[in-house]
């Protein structure tokens, strides 16, 4: 069995202007001192990192990873969250999504969309450039606002909509595959791709494409009060990255999981700092370990309580607790007998 890696942190909660998160050298500085190994960078903040240089410069690649081995720290994956999200926007959401994108092509969906696989496409390369084999992203969506069937949507809508959604992501996930990298969806609402059956469905829809995979991250099934364990047990195989980030739900008689229009802090189901909420990430490191998951433990820290920072520190520890040293021999070998393969076949009553 591998052993989980971490602790390590998605920095793009972090990221801001005010020092010591507001450049790489710094942030790196801040994040070492409180313990982290590793650290998961968004590609969208030129504040951290320049994703058209990391994409053809490896001289710029030496010094991302120069800078993190001063402190004895790793890049762990690159992250394409909000470009992957402008892969496949709905209409109703055009204005909304705009903030994502840079101003030449905000108002301009078409544009927008080139935009973004033009920047998955970077990303291949730069993570390529980086050594990395994962790459973090959503898969954007253009059938959420119809996730409820009501009014009854029309036959044959879905299936148009995955279609449609593999159609955009096939040439991204074959760069991919050129450059050796898995694409990781977060499976998340809001996206397409935001449980293991519509997971199923984008898999059929590209033909289960090998680099097409999975970044688990249980908080999200917490809130839509999903298996995430048995879901483990279910997608190991393509589950290639680990968010760990913890959450709660606590129905009432008013509310369940659509959170009824609510903030986050009145919310039946919201995200909390490792260790104040209900995930079972005993069991969820245990499985992981099982199925020789080898990735890293990333914390993305999300809580609508907590001071960041204080997320962060707490969470090195945390995470340290759960990681499990694996074992190189059985338990029971004590006991062995150390029979040959003569013995065991005369064992079995054979010649």
């Amino acid at each position: 069995m591998q052993a989980i890696q971490g602790p390590a942190l998605f920095l793009a909660q972090f990221a801001s202007d005010e020092a010591p998160f507001n450049t790489f050298e710094n942030i790196i500085e801040w994040a070492a001192s409180i313990g982290f190994k590793g650290v998961q960078i968004p590609t969208w903040d030129q504040r951290l990192f320049d994703l058209d240089r990391a994409a053809h410069d490896l001289q710029y690649c030496q010094y991302i990873q120069d800078t993190l081995a001063k402190h004895n720290m790793v890049v762990t994956e690159l992250s394409t969250h909000l470009q992957g999200q402008l892969v496949a926007v709905h209409p109703a959401y055009d204005e909304m999504f705009d903030g994502f994108a840079p101003d030449h092509v905000k108002g301009n969906p078409d544009a927008r969309q080139k935009w973004a696989v033009d920047q998955l496409l970077k990303s291949a390369h730069a993570s390529k450039n980086l050594g990395l084999t994962n790459h973090a992203t959503f898969s954007g969506a253009l059938l959420w606002p119809y996730l409820y069937p009501w009014p009854q949507r029309p036959a044959g809508l879905v299936e148009a909509g995955f279609d449609e959604l593999a159609n955009r992501w096939i040439p991204i996930l074959d760069e991919f595959d050129r450059c050796n990298v898995n694409v990781c969806f977060e499976i998340h609402p809001g996206e397409d791709l935001h449980d293991g059956v519509t997971f199923d469905m984008f898999l059929a829809a590209t033909d289960h494409h090998p680099r097409a995979n999975i970044l688990f991250d249980p908080s999200h099934f917490v809130l839509q009060q999903l298996d995430y364990l048995q879901f483990i047990d279910i997608y190991h195989e393509r589950i290639k990255m680990f968010h760990v980030k913890d959450a709660e739900f606590n129905a009432t008689g008013k509310q369940g999981i659509y959170g009824g229009y609510q903030s986050w802090i009145d919310r039946a189901g919201r995200f909390r700092s490792l260790g104040d909420g209900q995930v079972d990430f005993k069991g969820i490191f245990s499985k992981l370990t099982q199925y020789d998951f080898g990735g890293w433990a990333v914390i993305e820290w999300e809580c609508c309580m907590k001071h960041p920072e204080a997320g962060a520190e707490e969470g090195v520890k945390f995470v340290n607790d759960h990681l499990i040293r694996v074992t190189e021999r059985a338990f029971d070998d004590f006991a062995s007998s150390g029979i040959d393969h003569q013995t065991n076949r005369r064992i079995l009553g054979l010649k």
